[in-house]
């Protein structure tokens, strides 16, 4: 059988280590289904039940793996429904090869059916490399430097691949011709080292202060020892980003946990009281629980210059690798004797820890979800990989999921797609059956596209090494974080038409398809769930029948907000449970609501 464009194409995929490819067929890309048919699984196909989701799994599969994830579809509608995975991975800075097809070249420019202006489509997502290929020789070179490209800028890419091109005969070789670029399949990044006078700049500023505050964030990765030894010489106390959460364990006294609207009381304490801020490999959005302008001199510690004072203002930039750049640091850091500062972060700590077991366990009706999340703390196995949806659950898993230390968790968190925790999920337990996953949604994610893929959970379930894959689905019957997104940003009620969701059993429908679901609606069934959820021998549903009355108030709201929150509720018909709630959580924080 002649060798086609479509067979280099999957070879050359094999040769980037490709272990799968996400899609969806369509006939813009049968050429490249029956080349992946004929090597055999290797790389496999993994068919999504839309093509968003299956460029969520390659988001997710970089995410979890640190290798560009691959994703595949056809020509005009395929190729639309790519864009909202393929901008999680864009905003999120994570490597993505997508494939798409196209109507044959001839027919381009004609109105062909399904022909839509790719380029343009595509143009902002992929900004960084989008080409299309017009020749059998010139595929080798769009593929490498698609996968160059998405590794060095940690960004998604585009091959565009005609259906003519597709099923052309491949070259033998890619002959020695002017016009004609040979390319290897290899990439490599740089060792990035900041300048030696930045670093001692930074010491005569760290040294000076005398409450530190570190801000870790993603880019904190792998740094974990240079970080603890930092805080100690500097009696510093720690807070994250929300996707930094999974770099460092909770348990020291010196780790107030989550800054942001979702975040800690004590870490909102931490930034609010530090005189100097050390950043480390974060670029959180959440500009307003910064110190105040003026308050704090800053150092930021990031391998991407561009970032470097772009949420905060910092007087001295250090260019380099987390890791790197702290043991440089530790050479020359002296040790802060003082430790009242180290102290009063502790003392912060414990009452932040206090406030959230006693939220959690305040009663609700019936279910509080705080303390759902919470008892998962106490069951999540060592060795598993945790996917984070969008709404409330963001929320509960920033404040009360302590991840036992290796465990990556993730979330869409610069786009906040809804839908992406089972995607996510499943990209998690198809680069490693052997570990346990657990994803955390709302009932809004669910209905979204979370159903539509515990069906590729169960189609799949068989062939993996542990059968542990477990899904909680916060039900209350609500789009919860917009409801108070709406009560505390604008002072207006909850808008029915808009924010209920629909009743669904989402327990019974993974009994019906082979599954197992678990109905929670008691509080004190809540551990025995959890235990039965990571005994059972199939992937399992917990349907968690939660009161979305449980406010999401960001730390110390502001009165003037609160006074918005009061607002939306006193125009609610039945604001009395939501009102108490806001009213007492407040009060654990020393506001005294009149």
């Amino acid at each position: 059988m002649t060798r086609t464009v479509a067979d280099l194409v999957v070879e050359r995929l094999a040769t980037w280590q490709v272990p799968r490819v996400f899609g969806y067929a369509g006939d813009g890309i049968d050429p490249v289904l029956a080349a992946l048919r004929r090597a055999g699984g290797e790389p496999e196909f993994v068919q999504s039940r839309h093509e968003e989701m299956a460029a969520l799994m390659a988001s997710g599969h970089a995410k979890y793996t640190g290798t560009p994830g691959v994703c595949l579809a056809t020509q005009g509608p395929g190729a639309i429904h790519l864009l909202g995975g393929l901008y999680d991975a864009k905003l999120d800075r994570r490597p993505v090869v997508a494939i798409v097809g196209q109507v044959v070249s001839t027919a381009l420019g004609s109105g062909y059916l399904q022909e839509v202006d790719l380029h343009a489509l595509f143009k902002d997502v992929c900004a960084q490399y989008l080409q299309t290929a017009f020749a059998p020789e010139q595929v080798p070179m769009l593929l490498d430097n698609a996968f160059r490209t998405a590794i060095e800028t940690r960004t998604p890419t585009c091959v565009i691949l005609p259906h003519d091109v597709q099923r052309a005969e491949a070259p033998e070789e890619i002959p020695h011709a002017h016009g004609v670029v040979p390319s290897s399949p290899v990439s490599a990044r740089p060792r990035v080292l900041p300048d030696d006078s930045a670093v001692r700049r930074a010491i005569e500023v760290l040294r000076a202060g005398r409450k530190v505050a570190l801000l870790v964030g993603r880019g904190g990765a792998g740094a974990r020892r240079e970080i603890e030894q930092v805080v100690d010489r500097l009696g510093a106390g720690v807070t994250v980003s929300l996707v930094g959460k999974p770099e460092l364990p909770e348990g020291p006294d010196w780790h107030t946990g989550v800054m942001g609207h979702l975040g800690t009381t004590a870490s909102a304490e931490l930034m609010s009281g530090c005189d100097t801020l050390l950043i480390v490999g974060c670029n959180d959005p959440w500009t307003e629980f910064y110190p105040a302008p003026g308050q704090a001199r800053a150092v930021q510690i990031d391998n991407e210059p561009r970032v470097i004072g772009s949420k905060y203002p910092v007087e001295v930039a250090l260019a380099g690798d987390a890791r790197e750049t702290l043991r440089a640091l530790l050479q020359l850091l002296p040790r802060n004797p003082d430790r009242r500062w180290h102290s009063d972060v502790g003392k912060s700590v414990v009452r932040w820890r206090e406030i959230a077991r006693d939220r959690a366990e305040r009663p609700a009706d019936p279910l509080n979800p705080e303390l759902v999340v919470r008892k998962l703390s106490d069951h999540i196995p060592a060795s598993a990989r945790v996917a984070v949806d969008v709404g409330s659950s963001t929320y509960w898993y920033a404040r009360h999921l302590a991840l036992p230390p290796g465990v990556p968790a993730h979330v869409s968190s610069y786009l906040a797609a809804m839908g992406c925790a089972l995607p996510y999920a499943l990209a998690a337990k198809l680069a490693a059956p052997d570990r346990p996953v657990v994803a955390v949604a709302g009932d809004g994610a669910m209905q979204m596209n979370g159903l539509l893929e515990l069906i590729t959970v169960a189609d799949r379930r068989r062939s993996w090494a542990d059968p542990r894959f477990v899904v909680l689905v916060l039900h209350n019957r609500d789009l919860n974080e917009v409801t108070w997104e709406q009560r505390e940003m604008e002072g207006d009620p909850r808008y029915e038409e808009s924010q209920r969701v629909a009743d669904f059993p989402y327990a019974a429908y993974a009994d019906l398809i082979g599954l197992r679901g678990l109905r929670l609606d008691d509080p004190k069934q809540v551990d025995d769930v959890w235990e039965q959820a990571f005994a059972a021998d199939r992937p399992v549903v917990i349907e968690a029948i939660v009161d979305p009355a449980v406010p999401l108030l960001a730390p110390h709201l502001p009165d003037a907000k609160a006074g918005k929150m009061r607002q939306g509720l006193e125009q609610e018909t039945d604001d009395a449970g939501a009102g108490e709630q806001v009213a007492n959580q407040r009060a654990d924080e020393g506001h005294h609501d009149g």
